[in-house]
């Protein structure tokens, strides 16, 4: 290995300077913790805050499994480092409701409704991704084509291998033509963490 490194070179020992200190505040909560620089926000999310509604699909950001809001604006978390989004507010799947009541979002409400779910898996991702493009279309209205063609494309990123695609648009779509169809809903409120994050006033 050392023929590859040019005299003099040195090489951090793999304890050295590989880890640092993350906040985030994710689904309403205030999140500290110390993680390795690899970390992506999906691994933190389900291995160190055990919200497993965010799937590893292929790992590769082509599958959409993994969609959640960062910013308000749909991501794939398996191709962010979570360092890289110290600060950040995250949305998963958990946070789309009404943490305070337990009633659903309105998207969820809808998904169910209309059976835009076979196996489930993709659930999650298509959920984060039409939350995401609802919220886009509220903030510029004027640019939002909401159209079943347009729907469809705006969700294009994210795969259902079951083939429920027209459900899901028609369940996006009777939202879509409710004033309720907002950001998700989510409550600053303290409470126990899941898993090793600590949760921080």
């Amino acid at each position: 290995m050392s023929r590859f490194l040019d005299k003099g070179a040195t090489v951090a020992h793999p304890t050295e300077e590989t880890r640092s200190r993350v906040g985030l505040q994710v689904n309403g909560r205030r999140y500290e913790l110390d993680v390795d620089h690899r970390v992506t926000l999906l691994d933190l999310l389900r291995e160190h805050l055990g919200l497993t509604g965010a799937k590893k699909g292929c790992d590769h950001g082509q599958c959409g499994a993994c969609t959640v809001l960062v910013g308000g604006r749909r991501a794939n978390s398996c191709l962010l480092l979570a360092v890289a989004h110290d600060g950040s507010q995250v949305t998963t799947v958990e946070g789309l409701g009404d943490d305070e009541t337990g009633g659903l979002h309105p998207l969820q409400e809808s998904f169910v409704e209309r059976d835009a779910f076979q196996c489930g898996y993709c659930t999650p991702g298509q959920l984060c991704s039409a939350a995401g493009l609802l919220a886009e279309a509220a903030a510029d209205p004027g640019a939002a084509d909401l159209s079943r063609s347009g729907i469809a494309e705006a969700m294009s990123g994210n795969l259902c291998r079951c083939g429920a695609y027209p459900r899901i648009v028609d369940a996006v779509r009777d939202v879509a033509a409710a004033p309720q169809a907002a950001a998700p809903a989510q409550t600053s409120a303290p409470a126990p963490a899941p898993g090793d994050g600590r949760v921080v006033a």
